[in-house]
């Protein structure tokens, strides 16, 4: 089959284009705007890209298109179609469909699928289940929204797919990606006895699947092992309120069969009340103290607890209380298809992480410069913890861009400073917002500066700099390439 993929560069939807592509599909795809990572793993792979979204591409002529969610039927200020090449199908009458949809019926058929839900953690707590699972020799596949650094691709197809236990299996054979940053440990002796189908792990999202489908994208995905990291408000551009995204969660749970397993939150009230809707699976909850899993200790050290006994012991180089707490919902989720507790612990001492989670990007004259993903005022505020924890007392600039659709509505504005109460001193670029960051980052006084260009925003940083400072850049988007400008930026002023 050849499918051609519409906003191609969407970590969810390129990771589509790699599944389909080790499955054996022909694939090409097009997006506007792409950057890294998503960009030079399409291109490893051999996928042709289109810049644009031009109704010539109907020439192309494949089986069906499948479409992100970034396509709508919007038109420019002129009324022609933002996006002509939906138009065309539409017109032609050409076979069309969503990613989740052909995941589903292409790629999850038939398969165990663990599904990681959750406002924050997601990325992160998937690539830590597939980790898992990979180390108990279970061969999984994955979706992540993200570039695990522990494979070095975001998707891969796994079971029989996967080869001999190797770190990437056949997508990353197959493309010329470097070698993690340390060789992948030999597995343990003690595996998790095989299950009874291939496993899958995907990164289930609550925004919606397409604009001709306003369903979540979660509910395509039948998991058998469904993991409710938290539950927050978010997405303000397709929901109203909290209850939305709790009825679109309560969807995902009425999918989960009655020998499936539900991994929730304990110290969330909003999965709670989703579960208080009705669930009629096998439940697991970790985080409070009278869940069923646990942890004690600090978050880079801390035993597992089960039922108040402890069973596992995990020492890892991630900090924050947040990944402490994705580490026990993938311990608890790993644990429903084999794998014991101090299996999963052994490999979360292994775990590398996510591109773009705490990534260090590099270091000059004593000044580390990090690129992470936050965006939400919550993540940010544990990202900052999380570092904050790690470096002390050491100056932690905060370097950020309210992107999502969600922060450019300014719905979560008045929530900044509370997100931002750990950093010494905070640096927003505010290009494309309609709402006024000054104001809104007025309760901070000095330690907030604001720029509407990305230029300007390097000259605030570099004003202030110092040896010893660590900057944390934060966006959900390519952010102007903020983290080299800085880098390049810090040798001038300090190799003079």
């Amino acid at each position: 089959m050849h499918i051609h993929i519409l906003g191609i560069c969407g970590t969810f939807m390129g990771g589509v284009a790699a599944l389909a592509r080790e499955a054996g599909h022909t694939v090409t795809g097009c997006d506007a705007g792409v950057y890294p990572p998503m960009s030079d793993q399409l291109r490893a792979l051999g996928i042709d890209l289109i810049e644009g979204f031009g109704a010539e591409q109907m020439a192309l002529q494949p089986d069906m298109f499948v479409i992100g969610n970034v396509v709508s039927r919007a038109r420019l200020p002129d009324g022609t179609p933002k996006f002509p090449l939906m138009e065309a199908i539409l017109d032609a009458g050409a076979r069309y469909t969503s990613g989740p949809q052909w995941m589903s019926e292409h790629i999850l058929q038939g398969r165990h699928v663990l599904a990681v839900a959750g406002t924050h953690g997601k990325t992160t707590t998937t690539s830590m289940l597939s980790w898992v699972l990979e180390y108990a020799g279970l061969k999984p596949g994955f979706l992540v929204g993200g570039v695990p650094l522990n494979f070095r691709v975001s998707a891969r197809l796994g079971g029989a797919h996967a080869g001999n236990g190797e770190a990437g299996g056949a997508a990353a054979r197959s493309a010329p990606c470097p070698p993690p940053a340390s060789p992948a440990p030999p597995l343990p002796a003690q595996s998790a006895p095989p299950p009874h189908q291939p496993l899958f792990v995907i990164e289930a999202d609550e925004y919606d699947t397409a604009f001709f489908d306003k369903r979540s994208k979660f509910v395509h995905y039948r998991p058998r092992t469904a993991v409710l990291n938290n539950l927050e408000f978010d997405h303000a551009d397709i929901f109203d309120t909290l209850g939305d995204i709790e009825r679109q969660f309560h969807h995902l749970v009425r999918t989960v069969p009655a020998q499936g397993r539900v991994v929730w939150n304990g110290l969330e009230e909003s999965l709670a009340r989703v579960l208080h809707q009705g669930c009629w699976s096998e439940q697991r909850s970790f985080g409070a103290a009278v869940s069923d899993f646990s942890a004690e200790g600090e978050p880079h050290d801390f035993a597992v607890l089960q039922a108040g006994r402890e069973v596992a012991r995990v020492r890892w180089a991630l900090g924050g209380v947040h990944n402490q707490l994705n580490a026990l919902a993938a311990i608890a989720a790993a644990e429903h298809v084999g794998v014991s507790p101090a299996l999963a612990a052994e490999a979360l001492g292994q775990f590398q992480n996510v591109k773009r989670r705490m990534e260090v990007r590099g270091s000059v004259a004593g000044i580390t410069v990090y690129d992470d993903f936050a965006h939400h005022p919550t993540a940010i505020r544990t990202t900052v913890d999380g570092l904050r924890r790690q470096v002390g007392a050491a100056r932690i600039l905060a370097i950020f861009e309210p992107r999502s659709n969600t922060m450019k509505l300014g719905t979560m504005k008045s929530q900044l400073p509370w997100s931002l109460e750990q950093a010494d001193l905070a640096f927003c670029h505010s290009g494309g917002l309609g709402w006024d960051a000054t104001e809104a980052l007025a309760p901070m006084g000095a330690r907030a500066q604001v720029a509407g260009d990305i230029a300007t925003l390097l000259d605030q940083v570099m004003a202030v700099a110092q040896p010893g400072d660590q900057l944390l850049c934060m966006s959900n988007g390519g952010f102007g390439g903020v983290h080299q400008r800085l880098l390049d930026a810090l040798k001038a002023k300090f190799s003079s």
